[in-house]
Order: C-alpha cells, then sequence, then structure tokens
C-alpha cells in the first residue's frame, strides 16, 4: 500500500513539472526568447521523456507539453503507466521578436 501511495505522488509530481514545463516554455516564447531555447528551458524542468510542441495564433503562445509515465514496476507492476498532459498559452509580450512560428 506505502508503494501504491508513493507511486501516485510520483505522478502527481511528474504531472506538476510537465505543467511547469509548459508554462516555462510559453513564458520564454512570449518574450521573444530562440524557440530552440525556449523549447530546451521547458525540457529542463520536464519530467524525462515528456515533448513539447508549440504553435502560435496571432498575439498568443500555445504550448503542449505530453509524455508518459512508466508503472511502478515490482508487486504493483500491473498498476498502468500514467499519461502525462500540459497546455499552456502565454500573449506575446511587446517588442518580442515574432519569428516563433511553430515548433515540433
Amino acid at each position: 500500500m506505502t508503494a501504491g501511495l508513493a507511486w501516485l505522488v510520483a505522478v502527481a509530481i511528474g504531472q506538476t513539472r510537465t505543467v511547469d514545463a509548459a508554462r516555462e516554455t510559453a513564458r520564454a516564447l512570449a518574450r521573444g526568447d530562440d524557440p530552440a531555447a525556449a523549447v530546451e528551458a521547458g525540457e529542463r524542468v520536464a519530467p524525462s521523456g515528456v515533448r513539447i510542441s508549440f504553435s502560435s495564433s496571432g498575439r498568443e503562445v500555445h504550448v503542449r507539453a505530453t509524455g508518459r509515465m512508466a508503472g511502478p514496476g515490482g508487486l504493483l507492476a500491473s498498476l498502468p503507466g500514467a499519461e502525462l498532459d500540459a497546455e499552456a498559452v502565454a500573449l506575446v509580450e511587446e517588442g518580442a521578436d515574432r519569428g516563433a512560428g511553430a515548433g515540433p
């Protein structure tokens, strides 16, 4: 039981880090940072294996971070992994370089 609770806490932390990664990337793109650098900043925050994609529409930058967290294994091997998914939207700041376009 304790192992199951620990795994649930790990999933919650992974989801929180995925949300943080999407927000970090959106803020960097909204500031006009280089898109590759913005995605790299998000990936540093994200759990291993989370992929970040982005697009822009008008004055908004949309970022999505998605990935999968493996199941706990061991005695709890029957539990499935968890999907990690987060989206963030930021307004492009005045004077920011609009070269961000769309990303992977």
